[in-house]
């Protein structure tokens, strides 16, 4: 097996530890295993009154489906084996939620708070570019989409630069996913991971006799919950635990520091209270540790732990001291390999990143099909749904001697939009894909975890792909 120090190095070895389990022949199994496509790339930009050499990256892990998927990241921390990393938890994650998509990653080697949009642009613009020569970028071929550090903004200008280059190709919009909605977008992508990670985090909690494990009764009311990391993901799962699910936030960790009350907290309120005031520190009635304890908040006394933004947080120096009975793994890798058997050993139950944070991926798809279609979902038939839903009504009215009310009749005979499909298709993705990892787990006493479970169950559709599509013989 693989070492488990790094994030490449723990992504293997989750793969080494399920590999056994499918009884898959040793060559098949390091074809799946293997980053198909690295590029590495220095590109020279100008910035003010000098030229800045620019390190990216984009890693095709695997061609069993195409076009390959995965988002693009700014940070100064990304490297190769990072974004190879990345790369190959995409093609999983695709293939555990049915997506089909092979997995990619893209990484630009910068901060993107020390540059200005203008400068931001350029960069983006400049490294679209790179992609389109290197044919590493369209709709049928390697689909980006938004990561830390990115977001719709960057996505449209990656979909003008490659239009400027392919302006006579039809399906040009789906070169790249979260566009915003005016620049041939989906409603919902904003909202899609940290939404997905509530439906897993709720599927995990609806199973009775996997709560009375560790000792939680079912469901998703009144358990409490803490966010590591208030960016787009930690946000809107933060929002949608609180408001759909009945959760209680109770602690909170950020780059500025942690904050902790077990009577809970307001997150839209937090929010306002941060952006009036440029930190959460001091928020009223919390306790508030500085900058240098923010990694406290993983360790606060909650149900619900979910690590909502960088790799490896949960190390073998702190696993310990984890009090949660759940780590929902909203971020990519935030268990270190050698840390989960700790955890493990303590009798937490681990939600795994690639099954976890996949509602991104989905309501890409989603948003990919839609520019291939070329139509809004719900354009079709909303308006006859809604008009057959009001001839029920009406016809019960007559039947029973009962007028339904204005406010009644909005409710029973409204047609689905856009958003209602995008996030129906999305629950029942997440739904499914839970009951299928929980099933490889029931139907194989050796496998104890759900990670496990999930990774057998990717790399077995995995190499159904190439069996059936004769890329292996």
């Amino acid at each position: 097996m693989s070492k488990k120090g790094g994030f490449y190095e723990s992504v293997e070895y989750y793969f080494d530890r399920a590999a056994p389990h499918t009884g898959l022949p040793h060559g098949l199994l390091d074809q799946i295993k293997v980053c198909n496509s690295v590029y590495r790339m220095n590109f020279p930009v100008k910035l003010r009154d000098e030229v800045k050499v620019i390190e990216a990256y984009r890693v095709q892990h695997s061609h069993h489906r195409t076009p390959t998927k995965g988002g693009i990241r700014f940070s100064n921390h990304v490297n190769q084996e990072e974004v190879m990393a990345l790369a190959s938890l995409m093609s999983y994650k695709c293939a555990i939620v049915d997506v089909p998509f092979g997995g990619a990653k893209g990484g630009v080697k910068i901060n993107p708070w020390e540059y200005t949009p203008e400068e931001l642009e350029k960069i983006t613009r400049r490294y679209t570019a790179e992609l389109i020569k290197r044919n590493m970028i369209g709709p049928s071929v390697d689909v980006p989409a938004p990561d830390y550090g990115t977001g719709s903004r960057e996505m449209a200008w990656i979909y003008d630069t490659y239009r400027a280059f392919k302006g006579d190709e039809i399906d040009a919009a789906g070169c790249v996913t979260g566009k915003p909605v005016t620049q041939n977008g989906v409603r919902g992508r904003e909202e899609a991971t940290g939404r997905g990670v509530f439906y897993g985090i709720r599927e995990a909690c609806n199973v009775p006799e996997d709560m009375k494990k560790i000792g939680l009764s079912a469901g998703t009311k009144g358990k409490t919950f803490v966010l590591q990391g208030l960016g787009n993901v930690g946000t809107f799962t933060g929002k949608i635990c609180q408001e759909e699910g009945g959760m209680i936030l109770v602690g909170v960790g950020e780059v500025e520091g942690a904050i902790y009350n077990p009577d809970g907290i307001d997150i839209n309120d937090l929010l306002e209270y941060r952006k009036a005031n440029g930190s959460m520190l001091n928020y009223p009635d919390v306790q508030s540790f500085g900058k240098d304890q923010r990694e406290i908040a993983l360790e606060f006394e909650c149900d619900v732990l979910v690590p909502a933004a960088l790799e490896s947080v949960i190390t073998i120096n702190n696993a310990s001291r984890i009090k949660a009975k759940i780590i929902a793994e909203a971020a990519n890798g935030p268990v270190a390999a050698d840390a989960e058997e700790v955890l493990l050993a303590a009798g937490k139950l681990i939600i795994p990143d690639f099954y976890l944070n996949a509602g991104g991926v989905t309501v890409s798809y989603f948003e990919w099909l839609k520019n291939l279609s070329h139509m809004r979902f719900g354009r079709m038939d909303k308006r006859f749904n809604q008009g057959r839903m009001m001839d029920m009504v009406n016809l019960i009215e007559r039947m029973t001697n009962r007028d339904v009310t204005n406010e009644e009749m909005k409710i029973i005979a409204r047609g689905a939009d856009e958003i209602d499909l995008v996030r129906s298709g999305l629950e029942e993705t997440m739904i499914t894909a839970y009951h299928q990892i929980r099933e490889v787990m029931v139907m194989n006493p050796k496998i104890n975890d759900l990670r496990t479970a999930a990774m057998v169950g990717a790399i077995n559709k995995i190499s159904n792909d190439y069996m059936s599509l004769g890329i292996w013989p």
